[in-house]
């Protein structure tokens, strides 16, 4: 058996070039050419397969591929025999049912004897008969929203991302089915060796999930106020504290989020740090 695991992945869109710069970042280097169905990794035990997303929860379930990255939506409508092995947390979105923006919702009983427009019969189909509605639904491959203004449908479960689509085709969003993320997949029956495969990229996965939105802080600070500052930078486990040729002075290391960057610097200035300077981080390894 070769010792080499092969991945899906979309073949263009946006959850193709979020995941070609994930494996890309994992400092894997797949060499992919225009119209490119199959390309080898250079410096990883990988093959990349290039497909349409629909395809990949089947491609996987099958073993033709042993793993793929997917929108989690795509696995729960295929209901492939496939396990997620990791969330990505990119190309979020949700899965919700949308009516026109004229008319008043009371409900879900709104929904009883309306013609729903979907391209994902699977996921609807399973939450009305959950929740006892008995509505028609009307598969559609294309553009779902058009569907209310042309008559097609009263009402339409689709993918919403910023809302914007249905706000130009005068919808709104009135029930929220599934929330969705990108996530790795792979066939329940991998070897041992391509489970240790699949476990090395988890691993550098994680490695560059943990760096996405924090910084390394380095500063100087005096020696007397070590205790307050630690309290303003916890780190993985403490900051880290190297002496200063400076008598009397340290210089602080630490990681912070990004989000809470400036509010924690206005506090290290208050507080007598000098010289601070932040770095952007690529992994983060345990």
């Amino acid at each position: 058996m070769e010792n080499k695991i092969k991945i899906a992945i979309q073949t263009k869109g946006r959850l193709n070039e979020d995941s070609m710069n994930l494996i890309n970042e994992a400092g894997i280097g797949l060499s992919v050419g225009r119209r490119t169905l199959v390309s080898e990794a250079k410096n990883f035990p990988m093959d990349a397969l290039y497909l349409r997303d629909d395809d990949i929860p089947q491609t996987v379930a099958d073993g033709v591929s042993d793993i793929g990255i997917v929108g989690e939506n795509e696995v729960a409508e295929k209901s492939e025999n496939v396990v997620i092995a990791k969330r990505l947390g990119f190309s979020k979105c949700r899965l919700s049912l949308a009516i026109p923006k004229s008319l008043d919702y009371p409900g879900l009983e709104f929904f009883n004897g309306k013609k729903i427009a979907t391209s994902y019969p699977g996921i609807l189909k399973k939450f009305l008969r959950e929740n006892n509605i008995d509505a028609d639904i009307h598969v559609i491959t294309g553009s779902v929203e058009i569907a209310p203004g042309i008559g097609l449908a009263d009402a339409i479960f689709d993918i919403v991302s910023s809302g914007s689509t249905l706000v130009s085709n005068r919808l709104k969003e009135v029930e929220v089915v599934m929330k969705s993320e990108a996530v790795l997949i792979a066939n329940p029956n991998l070897s041992k060796e391509k489970k240790e495969i699949l476990d090395e990229l988890i691993f550098r996965i994680e490695s560059v999930q943990r760096a996405q939105g924090k910084k390394y802080i380095l500063l100087n600070i005096p020696n007397e106020k070590v205790d307050e500052i630690i309290r303003l930078l916890p780190g993985m486990k403490a900051p880290t504290l190297v002496p200063l040729a400076k008598e009397g002075w340290s210089s602080m290391h630490s990681v912070i989020a990004e989000n809470d960057f400036w509010e924690i610097i206005g506090k290290l200035k208050k507080a007598g740090a000098e010289g601070i300077l932040v770095i952007p981080i690529e992994k983060m390894i345990f």
